[in-house]
């Protein structure tokens, strides 16, 4: 597969990734190298990287606790201290082996570690692969608020390689489509129509599937690299679906939702209110609600639970000015961004999702 360029660095594929990280280490005079993994990448896909590493320079395993509610300041003070302990200097290289939660952390401790040293992004789950590898995002959760600290900040690299799915379960690959599904919906919908029935998607193509998501995602973020325009369409179904997600994170009564499982409700609850407001057809709705209803478990909701989420899209980053903002779609495989929306529509579809 051609390696896609982003914006001042490349994703590579498969085998062609190994080639290239083993030539970026030759080149680079690096003082020594830090491998950041959380407790399942360290079971199940350090032992697939390590072999494939050609270096000489020393290197560490930096390991800590998988899962979102680890994805906080305090994990990244213990690793700074780690990496301090260890002799980590501006000449060091930081390589993030795992999901986004890895690879978002990892990377913000890279930037601002000695402020800034290389990195070099490994996502070893779909989601990651598909969302967390483009872009620049880095950062951490402020207790149950999504990603409300840290820095747009380009790795060196970013290498995918699909034979790390084989080490995940399929929820984990249930959540990943999630993104895949929002590319399609918000700018191709050619892309769209080859997941509108996952019985005849063949699987053996799924690398090339992976390769347009991450070339759709690329396309848009290249547009625009700080999100002041184009690139708030990819946060459709996420102005919901974030805030659903951080609910069900800190509510112990509630059981919590993967990234992915919380978006998919958000695509359907803000498809609908692209409906209600002359966005969409009746028709387009409804093909999207039945699609993605027929791959992921409704949600439950009780009355009591809307209120909290509606009080967290205050917090939401992308909010501007006090007002929060929606990007809908306009049709299947078009966006609106910067979309003001009442109250009242956001409750109508809740009731619609319950109903």
């Amino acid at each position: 597969m051609q390696s896609i360029q982003a914006n001042n660095y490349f994703v590579h594929f498969n085998h062609n990734a190994y080639e290239e990280l083993n030539k970026h280490l030759r080149n680079t005079k690096y003082s020594n190298l830090f491998i950041i993994v959380d407790d399942k990448t360290n079971d199940f896909c350090l032992p697939k990287f390590l072999p494939l590493l050609e270096t000489d320079l020393n290197i560490e395993i930096i390991e800590f606790e998988a899962g979102e509610a680890n994805k906080n300041i305090d994990t990244c003070i213990e690793i700074w201290n780690v990496l301090t302990e260890l002799g980590a200097d501006r000449k060091s290289l930081i390589i993030n082996l795992g999901g986004g939660v890895v690879t978002d952390l990892g990377g913000f401790v890279a930037s601002t570690f000695k402020r800034g040293v290389d990195f070099i992004n490994i996502p070893t789950t779909l989601l990651s692969m598909v969302d967390a590898s483009v872009g620049g995002k880095t950062g951490v959760d402020l207790g149950n608020l999504k990603n409300q600290i840290g820095v747009i900040n380009v790795p060196q690299m970013v290498l995918i390689d699909t034979q790390y799915l084989e080490t995940l379960p399929q929820t984990e690959m249930r959540s990943g489509l999630a993104e895949m599904l929002k590319h399609g919906l918000i700018y191709d919908a050619a892309y769209w129509k080859q997941f509108s029935n996952l019985e005849s998607v063949d699987y053996a193509d799924f690398d090339e599937l992976i390769y347009r998501s991450v070339e759709i995602k690329n396309d848009i973020v290249i547009q625009d690299p700080t999100e002041k325009n184009i690139r708030k369409a990819l946060n459709f179904g996420h102005t919901l679906g974030h805030a659903i997600e951080s609910y069900f994170l800190e509510n112990e009564s509630k059981k919590t939702l993967l990234h992915g499982e919380a978006i998919a409700v958000g695509m359907i609850l803000e498809a609908f209110i692209s409906w209600k407001k002359n966005l969409l057809t009746a028709a387009e709705y409804l093909e999207i609600k039945t699609s993605i209803q027929s791959i992921y478990d409704d949600v439950k909701f009780e009355e009591n639970d809307i209120d909290p989420i509606l009080e967290l899209l205050v917090h939401d980053k992308k909010n501007e000015y006090g007002l929060i903002q929606f990007a809908l779609i306009e049709g299947i495989g078009k966006i609106k961004i910067n979309q003001s929306v009442e109250n009242k529509l956001i409750l109508e579809a809740f009731q619609d999702y319950k109903s």
